[in-house]
């Protein structure tokens, strides 16, 4: 980068990092420092002045990994000839390396998020050490994201550490590179206020230098190598005059500013210093040209925006493009006499055209809530100017109540169904999670609801949908009542829901049902043979579950002397690392390697194996374009770090006292009792009657538990839809549900392989472990062979999980926040799953023994498993 490296500019090496570089980790990792070590050596010979080393990785001992790789490299005159950066969150870390570097080091990093105090004493501690010394813009509130809030926490920082003797030349301020061109409308400063913040604090802390790292600024275009490199080198050439004395950036990866593409150039100028106000769309659109694409395939792509408004905005809504939506709106608008007219005419049209297209399986769920999006978007530019004349909205085709019940923290799929019943033209009155029956009766009363929906994910949650049922009928109410949620049945509905009230009640299977069994319920013509039809289908499963078709149970002593008979001298070794092991911050980079993506298409209803789907003749198109946009917001949830995983393993010794697993202290004494449940379907072939207690040796053993949750979801899903962005929040639930299953699956393997350590040289890949291809299993209350929700809080009480986790349970053992996965460890290696599946009236009164509470609570935790 010739024209833009001045004598003052210091040039970070950044591929010394595990968490920046997957082949520098993978070699640490592997304690291959040899090639680590020319990893440093790369970095040097590219123009790195200095290296920036990062050992935080979960599985790491960092402070070895630290001192060894510095120790070496100290060893090479042309990588020691550079000063290095030490970058540790972990303060033990910094000071082991610090005591390896010989020269000036540089600490990366401390700052005020835990307050003056703190931040003070690691400064002194800096200053002892005679090094230089990173500062974030983080103060106790936060991040700072705005030119004011990085002057004021640098100048305050600076102050208090000038006032305790802290060489000013010595402090090199980090004010946060943040990704540009996201399409966020906050975000659009970034750049800018970065460089002008630079400026101010130059002015105000003199003698204090500045950095950033820059990667962060082109996060946006992950995969577009090009476009990053323009817009890295655009940023180093305002930047730089500015104040910016060095930047974390990988230093062969640069271009000559003048050689820049002009138009390129231009188009980044225009995003970073924030110059008209379409800069973020233009350079989308035109990076497009950069990532292979002809000349044809450009003006076919632009070809559009010179149609009419009216086919403009159907364009929009069924490819789900947002960036003109409102902009082409107005201009429908200023050619209607009402603006509700455009509503009514060109946007319903448009999603007419978007429902056909769903309705014939020629447009899937995520085009769908793409779809909603835009159209959401549209509404809310023109609601103002609606309001202002005091019309009546557009009339919908049925106002919809829809709630997650109490106790239930789960929603994606009643969103989904949302989304689906918006685009279709119904009103959607949405109660969110957790909501009791009185409020959603309540909310139904008010609003003139032509129906009510609920949703639920766990199976506490099947007794509320009865409750709710069961007030409808004695407030009198007759409207249909729709069933759906991962728990919830056609049978459960016939046996239980539908015989608590008086009207119509639907369970609906998927997203997909739902506009045609609302579109029946509303139907002059259709609604009476369609109640009549399906009440008759429930009737029906009712007499068959009544008579006949239900397998024969042996009693729970038959079933119990029927055990299996697993081999226990292959039982697992006692624990390398027994007790509870906590884990505050696991690598996102890491658990993404982990992702089992087939339930994530499933989710959207997109049904295949991945990654075969993204080939498949039906849904693969639908399914690639939604993994590219799952992987851009990994991109940003991975380097912005969005969410926080928080995890703990515990592994106790214990032993098997009938179909109970007793835990045991230090001295043996009984401390907790986990009762589990058998098998009471008769088996034909000589087969067992099986129990996770089978799994436990009478005579001693151990047995481990878990939980682990991702947090941080929250803030950004109330900004999706602040933005009117179902389809973001949607995804950005679906991807936390990954990251909280990739987290279970590396935590186990971790369990296998170090802490109890039974399977030292387990190396397998990501597709054997979704296979289960290793020895043990987990399996999870509320899960087919541990069907009893209410073992959670036994299992949290042994953990400690709420205070090494941050996950909370509801009254009804829902975890919150819901990105959140729990269970027990079994390592026998004849340990499988199974499913308990009904059980007779006798082991429900032995239960209820068992757990010390009277039968009505053992039939509410055990309903879905009773006759």
């Amino acid at each position: 980068m010739n024209d833009l490296t001045t004598a003052r500019f210091v040039n970070i090496g950044e591929r010394t990092n595990v968490t920046g570089s997957a082949r520098f980790k993978k070699l640490i990792m592997a304690d291959d420092y040899e090639t680590a070590v020319e990893v440093a050596r790369q970095q040097v010979e590219n123009g790195a002045q200095v290296i920036d080393v990062n050992m935080d990785e979960g599985l790491l001992d960092a402070e070895q990994a630290m001192t060894t790789f510095l120790k070496l490299i100290a060893a090479e005159p042309d990588i020691a000839r550079v000063p290095v950066m030490i970058d540790s969150s972990k303060w033990d870390v910094i000071e082991a390396g610090v005591k390896c570097v010989s020269g000036k080091p540089i600490i990366n990093s401390i700052s005020m998020k835990e307050g003056e105090e703190a931040f003070l004493d690691h400064a002194r501690k800096c200053m002892d050490y005679g090094a230089a010394v990173v500062v974030m813009a983080f103060d106790e509130t936060g991040q700072a994201d705005t030119k004011d809030r990085k002057v004021e926490i640098c100048k305050r920082a600076y102050d208090l550490l000038t006032g305790i003797g802290f060489p000013p030349e010595d402090i090199i301020f980090d004010p946060n590179i943040f990704a540009v061109a996201t399409g966020i409308e906050e975000h659009d400063r970034y750049g800018l206020d970065f460089i002008e913040a630079v400026a101010e604090i130059k002015a105000s802390c003199p003698h204090a230098k500045t950095s950033g790292g820059l990667s962060n600024l082109s996060f946006s275009f992950r995969g577009n190598e090009t476009v990053r490199r323009a817009m890295h080198s655009v940023f180093l050439y305002h930047a730089i005059p500015a104040g910016l004395d060095m930047a974390i950036v990988n230093a062969g990866q640069l271009d000559v500013y003048d050689q820049i593409d002009p138009e390129l150039r231009e188009a980044c100028e225009d995003v970073i210093l924030m110059r008209r106000p379409d800069a973020t769309e233009r350079l989308i659109d035109l990076a497009e040209s950069y990532k292979g694409k002809s000349a044809a395939d450009e003006k076919a792509a632009e070809e559009w925006r010179g149609w009419e408004v009216r086919r403009r905005l159907e364009h929009a809504l069924v490819k789900g493009i947002d960036a003109h939506v409102v902009a082409d709106t107005e201009e429908a608008r200023q050619q209607f006499d009402r603006p509700i007219e455009v509503i009514e005419g060109p946007l319903m049209d448009g999603m007419n055209v978007v429902g056909d297209l769903f309705g014939s399986g020629k447009m899937f769920l995520p085009q769908v809530v793409k779809s909603a999006r835009v159209m959401k978007k549209a509404v809310a530019h023109l609601i103002p100017f609606i309001e202002a004349e005091k019309e009546a909205g557009a009339k919908a085709k049925g106002k919809i109540v829809m709630a997650t019940v109490k106790g239930d923290v789960h929603d994606i799929g009643k969103n989904i169904v949302g989304v689906v019943l918006q685009c279709n033209g119904y009103e959607v009155i949405d109660l969110g999670v957790m909501v009791p029956w009185s409020k959603i009766l309540a909310a139904a009363n008010e609003n003139d609801a032509d129906m009510i929906g609920l949703s639920g994910l766990i199976t506490p949650s099947l007794d509320e949908m009865v409750t709710v049922a069961e007030e409808m009928k004695t407030a009198g109410m007759t409207m249909p009542l729709l069933i759906g949620g991962a728990t919830t049945s056609k049978v459960h509905t016939a046996l239980r829901i539908d015989p608590a009230y008086d009207g119509p009640v639907i369970h609906v299977l998927d997203a997909s049902r739902a506009v045609g069994v609302a579109s029946r319920l509303l139907s002059d013509t259709q609604r009476d043979a369609f109640v009549e039809t399906t009440a008759s289908d429930y009737a029906h499963v009712r007499d068959a579950r009544a008579g006949k078709g239900q397998s024969e149970l042996l009693a729970i002593d038959d079933a119990r002397a029927n055990f299996y008979d697993a081999y226990l001298s292959d039982k697992a070794a006692p624990p390398l690392k027994p007790g509870v092991h906590v884990f505050d911050d696991w690598d996102l980079a890491e658990l993404r390697e982990y992702f089992d993506w087939t339930p994530f298409f499933r989710a959207w209803e997109l049904h295949g194996t991945y990654p075969k789907i993204l080939e498949d003749e039906v849904v693969g198109e639908s399914a690639r374009s939604l993994k590219a946009d799952a992987d851009a917001m990994l991109d940003r949830i991975v380097a912005e770090k969005w969410f926080t995983a928080r995890g703990v393993a515990g592994l106790w010794p214990c032993a098997r006292h009938g179909d109970d697993v007793v835990l045991h202290d230090a001295e043996g004494e009984t401390h907790t009792v986990l009762p589990f449940l058998r098998q009471q379907v008769k088996k034909s072939r000589e087969r067992a009657n099986m129990c996770l207690a089978d799994f436990i040796d009478p005579a001693g053993d151990w047995l481990g538990g878990f939980a682990v949750g991702i947090h941080g979801i929250e803030e950004h899903s109330r900004r999706f839809l602040a933005e009117k962005d179902d389809y973001s929040d949607i995804l950005l639930k679906a991807l936390a549900d990954r990251f909280a299953e990739a987290f279970a699956e590396r935590l186990h393997q971790h369990v296998r392989t170090d802490l109890w350590g039974y399977a030292p040289q387990e190396q397998l890949t990501n597709a054997a472990l979704i296979k289960e291809e290793y020895r043990g299993i987990r399996p999870a209350p509320g899960y087919p062979a541990c069907p009893d929700h209410s073992l959670k809080p036994i299992l949290f009480d042994l953990l400690d999980a709420e205070a090494h986790t941050g996950i909370s349970l509801t009254e009804n053992f829902a975890m919150y926040p819901t990105s959140a996965v729990s269970g027990f460890y079994f390592g026998h290696p004849e340990a499988q799953y199974f499913g308990v599946a009904r059980i007779g009236r006798d082991q429900l009164e032995d239960y209820a023994a068992r757990r010390n509470v009277d039968i009505a609570t053992a039939e509410r935790w055990l309903r879905p498993n009773l006759d």
